[in-house]
């Protein structure tokens, strides 16, 4: 087989049901120049059969067998037998529509400031039974450019990990995946992002998300809510000393006790919270650990203060930047948002 252009790494663990579906969506590619490396890890249910069944009628599907060892060692172990200039990210629960592939090597290909591309994507599950994961997919829909992944990165993950497709020599450069108690693919963007790596995305729906009850972000502590919190933390304490420390005091948006809590993580990264900021008439004026609580009414101009917008509630991300923006503080200058 000729050097490929795209490895698309996929771990599999006890998927023998659905695999076959994701296989049977990247040999649909219209782009030809591809390899599979689909890394076994482990696997109990058959899906080592199905797997070798179907490289048996596909040259270009590579099977990696290994001991169970987690999902970070089957991706470091992808990454280690891949081959292409390109990483495409698959998972054996998810569907690629044909023209994936194609489209996101073109950007890489006419963009050469873009390291990392990922795609609109559709969801897969039940919008009446999985609410919260549709609405996640919807957020995920609307962050498109390298503006707006860089000013999101701290709210969120930006991208659905099987969707996708980054340069090779990231991966010497910055660093695969990490293991740890945070959830391994937000890590490696933060990581890059702070590096310098510009993601944007292709604005179409190129990947079915399927969210079937075993997804490991369903099940494994370290997709957990507080595990982003705490994966961010660090991350976002450095933006801030690099672009805020020493010029502006930093107030945090929200003051109830889970706000407060998560915003405790900056201070263990040498961030000062100078105060709070609340619309709930019960909290303003009151004094906590790091400073006063005020209202809204009560910000300084622009200028003179950052914010940082850590309520997590539905819906108040938008009302926080409604409120902001129109008192003349600009997203990314005056304010961020990390939740």
């Amino acid at each position: 087989m000729n050097q490929p252009l795209i490895s698309v790494v996929m771990p599999v663990f006890n998927a023998a049901g659905v695999v076959g579906q994701a296989v049977a969506s990247i040999r649909r590619q219209t782009f030809a120049g591809w390899e599979l490396v689909a890394v076994d890890d482990g696997s109990t249910d058959g899906t080592t059969g199905r797997l070798r069944q179907e490289a048996a009628g596909e040259a270009r599907l590579r099977v990696v067998s290994q001991p169970h060892s987690g999902i970070v060692a089957a991706l470091n172990a992808g990454l280690a037998a891949a081959r292409g200039e390109f990483i495409a990210r698959m998972d054996a629960d998810d569907v690629a529509h044909p023209e994936r592939l194609a489209e996101q090597a073109a950007l890489l290909a006419n963009r050469p400031e873009i390291g990392v591309v990922g795609c609109r994507i559709e969801f897969g599950g039940s919008r009446a039974r999985q609410a919260g994961y549709a609405l996640h997919v919807d957020w995920l829909n609307t962050v498109m450019t390298p503006e707006d992944i860089a000013l999101n990165r701290f709210v969120e993950s930006p991208f659905a990990h099987p969707s996708v497709l980054f340069r090779r020599e990231l991966v010497s450069r910055w660093g695969g995946y990490r293991d740890g108690d945070f959830p391994e693919d937000y890590e490696l963007w933060l990581r890059w992002l702070e590096a310098g790596v510009r993601m944007a995305k292709v604005p179409r729906v190129l990947l079915t998300w399927n969210d079937p009850p075993a997804r490991l972000s369903r099940c494994d502590p370290r997709y957990a809510v507080e595990a982003f919190y705490r994966c961010k933390a660090g991350y976002l304490a450095r933006w801030l000393n690099l672009h805020v420390a020493g010029r502006q005091p930093v107030l945090v948006w929200g003051a109830g006790r889970p706000t407060r809590k998560r915003a405790e993580l900056l201070t263990r990264h040498g961030v000062r919270i100078a105060g709070y900021v609340d619309i709930d008439p019960k909290k303003r004026g009151r004094r906590l650990a790091n400073g006063p609580v005020i209202g809204p009414e009560a910000l300084p101009p622009p200028h003179a203060v950052f914010i940082v917008g850590y309520v997590a509630r539905r819906g108040a991300r938008e009302l926080i930047r409604g409120a902001l923006t129109g008192r003349g503080f600009r997203e990314g200058r005056n304010f961020i948002m990390a939740a």
